[in-house]
């Protein structure tokens, strides 16, 4: 009996970190900090900065449904997309639950039902603000990867889709419901900003590892068009843009955020991106992977740095 709970146990654990890798990690912690990072900006731009009042049980049940609702669209998008690459996966990605064998095709097609009808239906009861945002983004997280559309074959539509959805949906989608106001802030329109350019990057860079497979099934990629140094150099100039903007943004066009705090973190993310870079061998898959993940912790950063610069306005 002892070996049976054991055993049953291990099955458990198992499945839930299958489950964890089926919903891409950095994608789900991507999701979740813009959530927060949003909320953090719309509470400084609040009156009262007291949080004993502004987060009360209702606002802090209501985060929490959207921060779901936004989680059960995040899978149901990347799911969708594994559904569909499964072959591909197998070559670029082969410890995924589905391209492994760890998760059925079924379980997959479940997975997704599910979390697609839970994040509209969540969202729904929220706001027509969060239900607008959350069906937007399957839209357009069903066109990138489900035939006859598959937007993810054509390099523009695909980074298209990518920063529309993180950059542009998302930020303005969850600042409207959080304050339902029709005005949208200067440091909205900056993170915002900063975002879809950021992701542009993320974008073409992604498919620098998954060369191999993308090329054997014909999947149009920047890096199979302009080649893998290209590519890099162009995603890396692309964050410094993006960095140098938000330099320029704190000095002359953000007043209310603490400008000193915000200079000089992205500052150092600015160096510590280029020694970064300097260290990336071409050659090394493992080395393009890891330096793709450092991209994405990038990205996480601002969700924590922009808004702690606005709360310390």
């Amino acid at each position: 009996m002892v070996l049976n709970k054991d055993t049953n146990r291990s099955l458990q654990s198992n499945k839930l970190a299958a489950f964890w890798q089926f919903s891409r990690p950095h994608t789900i912690i991507g999701t979740s900090l813009s959530v927060w990072g949003v909320y953090a900006i719309a509470l400084a731009r609040s009156q009262s900065f007291a949080l004993s009042q502004s987060l009360n049980t209702t606002s802090v049940l209501s985060i929490l449904a959207t921060w779901l609702a936004c989680l059960c669209g995040n899978i149901y998008i990347v799911g969708l997309n594994q559904l569909e690459d499964v072959a591909i996966d197998k070559i670029n990605k082969p410890d995924l639950p589905l391209a492994s064998g760890e998760f059925s095709l079924a379980t997959g097609k479940l997975i997704v039902i599910v979390t697609g009808i839970l994040s509209l239906l969540l969202a729904g009861l929220q706001s027509p603000y969060l239900l607008g945002m959350v069906a937007i983004s399957l839209i357009i997280g069903t066109a990138y990867s489900l035939p006859p559309i598959r937007l993810k074959r054509f390099p523009f539509w695909a980074a298209l889709c990518i920063f529309t959805v993180r950059g542009a949906v998302v930020n303005l989608g969850l600042y409207l419901h959080f304050t339902s106001s029709f005005t949208i802030p200067a440091t909205v329109w900056a993170l915002t900003i900063f975002v879809i350019v950021f992701t542009v990057a993320i974008a073409i860079f992604k498919d620098i590892p998954d060369l191999e497979g993308d090329r054997q099934y014909q999947i149009s990629t920047f890096t199979i068009a302009l080649g893998q140094e290209r590519v890099f150099n162009l995603a890396r100039w692309i964050i410094t843009i993006c960095y140098v903007g938000m330099l320029v943004a704190a000095v002359f066009w953000l007043p209310s955020i603490n400008s000193i705090f915000l200079i000089s973190t992205h500052l150092g993310l600015l160096v510590l991106l280029w020694w970064r870079s300097f260290q990336v061998d071409l050659l090394d898959k493992i080395a393009i992977a890891s330096f793709y993940q450092f991209i994405w912790k990038l990205f996480f950063l601002e969700y924590l740095i922009f808004p702690a610069a606005c709360l310390l306005g």
